[in-house]
C-alpha cells in the first residue's frame, strides 16, 4: 500500500474541476501505474471518458452484479465499441442464493457488488471512483482524495467536485451518449431490482433503494 503522504502530493484543487480531474487522473496513474483499480458502473459516459483521455487505455473495472439493466450492459459495450475502453468486468460468486435482493437487500450488495469489489482491489493500491459531492447528501463531503482504511487503498474521486451542469457541459463539449435510460427518470442506475424512476426534483438518487433507509450498497462507507 502506498504511504498516505503520496495522496497529499497531488495537483491543487482549483477553480476548474474538469480540468482538475484529468490532471488528478494523470497524477493517480504517474504514482500508482498497474496499481490502480478504476471502476466505473457505466451510469453515464463521463468518468470512462476522462479516465481514457487521461491516461489513453486505463483499465477500467465494471462490477456485473448480475442484475444491470439490459440497457446498461448495451451502453457499455456501446462505450467500449466507440472509445476503445480497456474494460474488465468481475463478476460475483457463481453459486450464490438466488432472488436475495426480495428479502436482504444488504447481503445482496455484499455478495454482488462488495466481495467482487474486494477482490477486484486485490494486489492494487489506489481505487479511482466517479463519486461526486452533488450526488446526494451523503457525500456532500467527499474528498478528491482519502485513504481508505477499510479497503487499504488510496480513494481517488476525481469527480467530487462536479455539478449536474459540469457532467452537462462535459457530455456535450466531447458528444458523450446518454445511458438509453436517463431520460427516462433514471439519474441514478444501479441493479434493476432496486432502482426506480425518479420524481422530478427530488433528489437524484432516491429511486436506489426506494421506501427504505439504504442509501449505499456498501462499496463507499
Amino acid at each position: 500500500m502506498s504511504d498516505v503522504t503520496e495522496s497529499l502530493e497531488r495537483p491543487a484543487e482549483t477553480d476548474d474541476p474538469i480540468a482538475d480531474a484529468h490532471a488528478i487522473m494523470q497524477w493517480a496513474h504517474a504514482i500508482h501505474g498497474e496499481r490502480l483499480c478504476l471502476t466505473a458502473s457505466f451510469g453515464d459516459a463521463t468518468l470512462v471518458h476522462v479516465a481514457n483521455v487521461a491516461v489513453p487505455g486505463i483499465e477500467i473495472t465494471l462490477l456485473d452484479t448480475g442484475y444491470l439493466f439490459a440497457e446498461t450492459e448495451w451502453f457499455a459495450d456501446d462505450l467500449r465499441a466507440r472509445f476503445g475502453l480497456n474494460v474488465r468486468v468481475m463478476y460475483p460468486a457463481a453459486d450464490l442464493e438466488p432472488n436475495v435482493w426480495q428479502t436482504n437487500t444488504q447481503a445482496c450488495c455484499a455478495a454482488r457488488k462488495v466481495e467482487p469489489m474486494n477482490r477486484a482491489l486485490a494486489g492494487r493500491d489506489a481505487w479511482v471512483t466517479g463519486l461526486r459531492r452533488s450526488d446526494s447528501p451523503s457525500r456532500r463531503t467527499t474528498p478528491i482524495v482519502h485513504q481508505d482504511l477499510l479497503k487499504g487503498v488510496v480513494k481517488i474521486n476525481p469527480l467530487a467536485a462536479w455539478t449536474d451542469a459540469d457532467v452537462a457541459s462535459y457530455a456535450t463539449a466531447h458528444r458523450l451518449p446518454e445511458h438509453p435510460l436517463a431520460d427516462r427518470g433514471y439519474p441514478s442506475i444501479g441493479c434493476w431490482p432496486c432502482t426506480q424512476p425518479v420524481r422530478d426534483g427530488d433528489d437524484a438518487r432516491s429511486g436506489r433503494w426506494a421506501g427504505s433507509d439504504k442509501t449505499e450498497c456498501g462499496l463507499h462507507l
